[in-house]
């Protein structure tokens, strides 16, 4: 269950259910009693997110005034909620949102596929690429010749070879944010940049405020960290943050840290506006809590050939100074997952703490895959081989999109900018059920649940574009198979039910 409570008032609950976006209905299909649409209404929102669970809707009074009903529509609506699992309440304290207790555990589907399985089993867990070559065999190569000198040496660099630490602050202040290599930690790819600062900022106990959804072994490493971790719904589609919702829960629940990804999110694809990032730098200042900015994605801007297409300034651009706002990359998107090189850039005295406390964590990252990725970028290697990322990422993500569309017409998608991910809504099917028949017919995807926290999120599933040409065909005719025995599960009364929807 959520840590934390939130409160959601009675005309912003009534704004959310007027943008709800009603399904068509069949041929001689009935139009449900207004107290079933008001319960499907909010029971979609808590599935989606929109709504945290935990939170405390409005007194029936508040609500029926605000969608202008009578109060029995409501506590009707209010009853079918409670029925069915989706709401919890006590005499003289209010009504809170709930899954149901047998809401589907979220499917396996993140994990790497065992390389014995790759031939009868198209895996689409995991947003990684194989490596672009010949530039990982290049860089690879590049950095031997460079390690004798420091085979000379214990081979301890907490802080990161300074040489790799100069050349990610020299990328930044190419970029526009002057930056030293003090400022500059590097680790043991995005995942270890996460960790060191959640255990010096944030200790057991501390809220820690995510995007909802948001990228799940994130979402699992804080868990485990002991974080309270406080949800915050993403604006519709592609649009980025919700900013007002940041304001209040920065407001509301005080978090120590804040996780969000501005660039391609994973799993929505949405880029957040230049606007967008100042406001919420400032939010966060005012609040007191700390911007972890995940810029893993950042290099992956697909579309970045048409006319007038720019990425926003970094995050960080808005803290110049790394106070505020703990940057962290990796080369792991934009080159290769099984390059674990990743880094933090924020205040020398941060910085500086980071590398103090990790003394008691690796002790450092692998001398020679920091080599490889400074031999990279100090020869333009590294924006060959982005680019070559951004073609093939591209061609997947125009194969994967177009046969989805046409295998399974009624799944809905935004298409995005850039990044690895599509969030697809699986046209009120149980997304862990996709995710483990799916398994059955031969595609592993990751169920919706995963990227939420406490069970939201049941009716989406994550498509990576890491397929193209005749395997992403292939894969959406294995998802449509899979969407159909869900389907006819459904129907049937078996354990395969359909999510509820509006």
């Amino acid at each position: 269950m959520t840590q934390w409570t939130s409160a959601v008032g009675a005309a912003q609950l009534a704004r959310q259910l007027h943008a709800q976006q009603p399904r068509p209905a069949g041929p001689g299909t009935r139009k449900p009693p207004a107290y079933r649409a008001l319960a499907d209404g909010v029971r979609l929102l808590v599935l989606e997110g929109r709504v945290p669970v935990a939170a405390r809707l409005p007194a029936e009074r508040e609500l029926a005034l605000a969608l202008s009903v009578s109060r029995t529509t409501v506590a009707a609506a209010y009853e079918a909620l409670r029925a069915e699992g989706f709401l919890e309440s006590r005499r003289g304290a209010g009504s809170w949102t709930a899954v149901p207790a047998g809401n589907p555990l979220p499917a396996r589907g993140l994990e790497p596929l065992p390389p014995d399985a790759l031939g009868s089993m198209i895996d689409l867990g995991c947003a990684a690429l194989p490596a672009p070559e010949p530039w990982l065999t290049t860089a690879v190569r590049g950095a031997l010749e460079e390690l004798p000198p420091y085979a000379h040496t214990h081979g301890d660099y907490p802080a990161g070879l300074p040489a790799l630490r100069q050349t990610l602050a020299d990328r930044y202040t190419a970029r526009g944010i002057p930056t030293m290599p003090e400022q500059i930690m590097v680790t043991t790819g995005a995942m270890g940049a996460i960790d060191a600062i959640c255990h010096l900022f944030a200790g057991r106990g501390e809220r820690v405020a995510v995007e909802s959804p948001s990228y799940a072994n994130i979402l699992q490493l804080m868990r485990e960290a002991g974080a309270r971790l406080v949800p915050v719904a993403m604006a519709e589609g592609l649009a980025g943050w919700d900013l007002p919702r940041w304001r209040q829960v920065l407001r509301d629940a005080a978090p120590r840290l804040a996780y969000v990804v501005a660039d391609f999110h994973n799993p929505t694809g949405a880029l957040a506006g230049e606007d967008q990032r100042r406001q919420l730098v400032e939010a966060a200042r005012s609040a007191g809590t700390v911007l972890v900015v995940d810029e893993t994605m950042s290099e992956l801007y697909l579309d970045g050939d048409r006319p007038g297409a720019e990425l926003p300034p970094p995050v960080c651009a808005f803290d110049p100074a790394g106070s505020a706002v703990l940057t962290v990359g990796s080369a792991s998107k934009a080159f290769w997952a099984g390059m674990r090189i990743g880094w933090v850039r924020a205040a020398p005295e941060v910085i500086r703490s980071l590398v103090s406390a990790r003394a008691y964590a690796d002790l450092g990252t692998p001398v020679l895959e920091q080599l490889a990725i400074n031999w990279l970028m100090g020869t333009g290697g590294w924006e060959q081989a982005v680019d070559i990322r951004r073609a093939q990422a591209a061609e997947n993500r125009d194969s994967l999109v177009a046969a989805v569309r046409r295998e399974v017409p009624s799944w809905e998608f935004d298409v995005p900018r850039g990044g690895l991910t599509l969030w697809v809504r699986t046209g009120g099917l149980s997304g862990s059920r996709i995710a483990e028949v799916g398994e059955r017919v031969g595609v592993r995807v990751p169920g919706g649940p995963r990227f939420g926290v406490d069970g939201a999120f049941e009716g989406y599933v994550r498509l990576p574009f890491t397929v193209g040409g005749p395997v992403a065909d292939e894969a959406a005719v294995r998802l449509a198979a899979a969407a159909r025995l869900v389907e006819s599960g459904a129907r049937a009364g078996t354990d395969t039910p359909r999510t509820f929807v509006a």
